[in-house]
């Protein structure tokens, strides 16, 4: 089969049995310029794509997303990386999980990985940005986890902070 240049793995790691799970990552990577494996934002969901991170490091992929470098997780044990998008429901879903919102805020853990070169960006965001008057927190993952106060006196970067959402790069 000849490479495709995005190959992806959806909620599917999770349906394999544990020794079925590396054979699929090898073969997504070798079928595809750009990996993108996602799974439930749960924590066993975490540890699948952290193993299929690692795995992909170890076959000389390179992380293009959301890990802005290749060394090991910088969370402590009991938090996972995980991000949110929020998704509208139709009439029918709304039935079936019998729920009044026409939206949900599905969680999920991913990882984008590429056989070709990538400029990281210097942080992702980790957390919802906490916001006082005049000064945004962040909460950064880069080479280690650690929290950025922007303040009003920053200008254009705290225009940035106050715009920037959970799981945004940083610049």
């Amino acid at each position: 089969m000849p490479p495709a240049d995005l190959v992806t793995a959806s909620y599917v790691l999770a349906e394999l049995p544990p020794a079925a799970q590396r054979p699929v990552v090898q073969w997504l990577a070798d079928h595809g310029t750009v990996v993108a494996i996602i799974e439930p934002g749960t924590p066993d969901g975490y540890a699948r794509v952290l193993a299929a991170r690692d795995q992909l490091i170890n076959l000389g992929m390179r992380i293009a997303a959301p890990c802005p470098h290749t060394g090991a997780c910088p969370l402590p044990p009991g938090e996972w990386c995980h991000f949110a998008a929020r998704l509208p429901r139709t009439a029918l879903h709304r039935r079936l999980k019998a729920a009044e919102l026409g939206f949900e805020d599905e969680k999920f853990s991913s990882i984008i990985a590429t056989s070709t070169s990538v400029t990281p960006p210097r942080g992702r965001i980790l957390r919802r940005p906490r916001t006082r008057k005049g000064l945004v927190t962040l909460t950064l993952c880069s080479d280690g986890l650690r929290e950025e106060n922007v303040s009003k006196r920053h200008g254009d970067a705290y225009r940035a902070a106050r715009n920037a959402a959970w799981g945004d790069p940083w610049p």
